[in-house]
Order: C-alpha cells, then sequence, then structure tokens
C-alpha cells in the first residue's frame, strides 16, 4: 500500500481530481461486489469502533473498510507521553461519532513499515484512509476542539465525495460481531449513471464531456453536492486545457489590470494547487477594476471559491478579503 496525500479541502489539481474520482468508483464497485457476495455486516458494537491494526491486518482492516466508513489512524508508541493524552480524546471522539468513523491503532515499535510507509517523522501522527486513499490530518498533540473541528471536515469530505455513511452502531450488538464481514449494499441513486459518465469523461481527458454530463444531472437536481464540485472543477480543467502557461503568465505579469489575463492565470494558480496566490491575485484584479471587468472576476473568484470547497480555511479568508475589497 502506497499512501497518497490528498487534500481534504479542495481536489485543486489534475492528479488529484483524477485520484478522487477513481477513489469513489472503487469505493462504490466495493460496496457493489459486497453486496452481491451476501449482504451487509449489520450493526457493530461501540467497542468496535476503535481497533488494533497490525500490519497484516491493515489491508482488511483499514483499506477494505475504508470502502464503507473514514479510518481515522492514530501512530503511537508505549513510551510516547503525547500519544497517552491524544489516543483517549480520539477514541472518545471516534465512538461520539457513532459509526461515521472508525479509528485504527497502530503500535510504530511493532509495525516499522506502515510507518515508513506514511511518511511518519514523529508522534503521535494521526492520518485517515478514505476509500483507499490516504490524508495526513495532523502530528502531535492537539485539542479536543481542533480535533473535532478536523474530524467534521473528514465526515462531510467521505460522504460528500465519496458516499461514505458509516456503520451501523447497535449498544446492544457483540463486539466484533461483524468484523470482517461484507460492506451493506447500497442502493443506486437516481443520478449515478450520469455522475458515473462524468467520472469517465474526465478519466479520458474530455473535460468538456464531463462539465456536460454534470450539468445534465444539475438540471434535475440543482442542489447535488457531488455534481456541483464536480462541475466546478470540470470547468476549470477545460478552461486551462489550451492554454500555454508561460504565455498566459506573461501577460499577466504585463498587464496587472487586464481582467482577463489575471483570470486566466488565477486558473492555472489553482490547477497547480497554487490556491492562496490564486485567490489573491484576483482581489487585487477586483480592486483595480471597475465595471463588468470587475464582476466577471469577482465571478471568477466564486467559482474557485466552489473547487476548493466553501469551509476551506483560505475561502473562508478569501471571502473577507474579497468584502473589504467590494464595500
Amino acid at each position: 500500500m502506497q499512501p497518497r496525500n490528498m487534500s481534504m479541502s479542495g481536489v485543486v489539481d489534475l492528479a488529484a481530481v483524477k485520484a478522487a474520482q477513481e477513489a469513489k468508483a472503487k469505493a462504490e464497485q466495493a460496496r457493489a461486489e459486497a453486496a452481491r457476495q451476501g449482504g451487509g455486516p449489520g450493526a457493530v458494537s461501540p467497542a468496535d469502533l476503535v481497533i488494533d491494526v497490525d500490519e497484516a491486518g491493515f489491508e482488511r482492516d483499514v483499506l477494505q473498510r475504508s470502502t464503507e466508513v473514514p479510518v481515522v489512524i492514530d501512530f503511537w508508541a508505549e513510551w510516547c507521553e503525547p500519544c497517552k493524552q491524544l489516543s483517549p480524546v480520539l477514541e472518545q471522539l471516534v465512538v461520539e461519532y457513532n459509526g461515521r468513523l472508525l479509528l485504527a491503532k497502530i503500535d510504530v515499535d511493532a509495525n516499522q513499515m506502515l510507518m515508513q510507509q506514511f511518511g511518519v517523522q514523529g508522534i503521535p501522527a494521526v492520518f485517515a484512509v478514505v476509500a483507499g486513499q490516504a490524508l495526513p490530518l495532523f502530528q502531535g498533540a492537539a485539542g479536543k476542539e481542533q480535533i473535532q473541528q478536523t474530524l467534521d471536515q473528514l465526515v462531510q469530505v467521505a460522504e460528500q465525495r465519496f458516499g461514505l455513511t458509516g456503520l451501523t452502531v447497535d449498544p446492544d450488538a457483540a463486539p466484533g460481531a461483524a468484523q470482517g464481514a461484507a460492506a451493506p449494499a447500497v442502493p443506486a441513486g437516481p443520478y449515478d449513471a450520469l455522475l458515473e459518465a462524468a467520472v469517465q469523461a474526465l478519466d479520458a481527458g474530455d473535460f468538456g464531456g464531463a462539465v456536460q454530463a454534470y450539468k445534465n444531472v444539475l438540471s434535475d437536481d440543482p442542489g447535488n453536492t457531488e455534481a456541483k464540485l464536480g462541475l466546478a472543477q470540470a470547468e476549470l480543467l477545460h478552461r486551462v486545457q489550451g492554454l500555454d502557461p508561460q504565455q498566459v503568465r506573461q501577460e499577466a505579469a504585463a498587464k496587472p489590470a487586464d481582467a482577463q489575463a489575471q483570470v486566466a492565470a488565477a486558473d492555472l494558480d489553482l490547477v497547480g494547487g497554487h490556491v492562496e496566490d490564486a485567490f489573491g491575485r484576483l482581489i487585487e484584479t477586483v480592486q483595480r477594476t471597475a465595471g463588468d471587468d470587475r464582476n466577471a472576476v469577482r465571478v471568477r473568484l466564486l467559482e474557485l471559491f466552489e473547487v476548493v470547497g466553501p469551509d476551506d480555511p483560505r475561502v473562508i479568508a478569501a471571502r473577507r478579503a474579497l468584502a473589504r475589497a467590494l464595500f
């Protein structure tokens, strides 16, 4: 297993867009295959939400389980005093999420290979695996409120982007009764075929086709979160597909008040993962322009907010800066 870093707050580069879409498709395939092989695991007990994991059981207990529930990984060791402070907080919070998260505890002394694969530099270190994709969460001790905010974001990402609704928890269920059972069947949604068509178009580099597929969903279901996120990403990729990056950046540097030049450069900034640069560029352009040009820049900035995600701290800060620039 080779972990892959992925932004929790928004997929902003070509490789990450494809990785997220592929991971979602794999999660759906795993759930469908499990359903064909004999149904779901039924309810789990609260004790099943916190498990010890080693290298031998990692694929079964973390990778496979991550197709039905986000798995939080706590890298710890017996000699680590901060670990002894953090671990009980993680365990308590995961149980409070009532099946929307699973906590896997990994002793680094006994599982050096996993520690190396995740690139752990020090402990405690906390990661998550969602639909087979690894996400770094935080390293070192953290307060309960901060941890809860991070876990809230993780649950939101898992539900909205990967369709992971978690496990059913029954306080009266026997611990371990559902361990290793197949994942629950997930009924096909009314727009699954259209969303799958969009994923396939993205995989093929047909960003125009992906845009149309997401629009087809939104025409019937304007509030579909997955389609809105996918459309924002597909439109961004479609816009930059034929651009010459060197030429775009030269024009932007030569024409700081040119709305179209700055908008094109901001698109490239975001695709390259330079989120703050993209936002800052457009906010400065709003301050330099007026009329239709100013409104066009404002609209593009709002579109880029959709790509990154409304809860991202960078988006929240940029919204405040935009309000100051406008008013």
